[in-house]
């Protein structure tokens, strides 16, 4: 697997969530040194690439990263909740897309 050269994140404005979505996906591509992309609803985008439902349907937001060598990879699909407070956290999303994204650079 080739380096990540660029975050991708598949947003829907409309999401509650949308701007803890659009943070994580700038922090982790200033951690990594590497541009952001943004797409708005595309679906097509998402079902390609994405997580789906049992009827193949995709959700937004979902974040992934582009390798050197070109291909896509989900990153995350589900913004994590502290169980403590059951709020949406900011740390632990951080923490759960880059302990994912090492482990795509390490996949052979």
């Amino acid at each position: 697997m080739g380096d990540v050269k660029k975050i991708i994140l598949d947003t829907a404005e409309f999401h509650p969530l949308h701007k803890s979505w659009l943070s994580l996906a700038q922090n982790l591509a200033k951690e990594l040194g590497v541009e952001v992309e943004v797409k708005k609803e595309d679906y097509l985008f998402a079902i390609s690439y994405g997580d789906k439902d049992d009827i193949g349907m995709a959700w937004l937001p979902q974040l992934f990263v582009q390798t050197t060598d070109d291909k896509i990879i989900l990153v995350m699909s589900q913004y994590p909740f502290d169980p403590v407070t059951t709020k949406p956290s900011d740390a632990m999303a951080f923490e759960e897309a880059k302990k994912r994204i090492d482990e795509i650079k390490k996949d052979p």
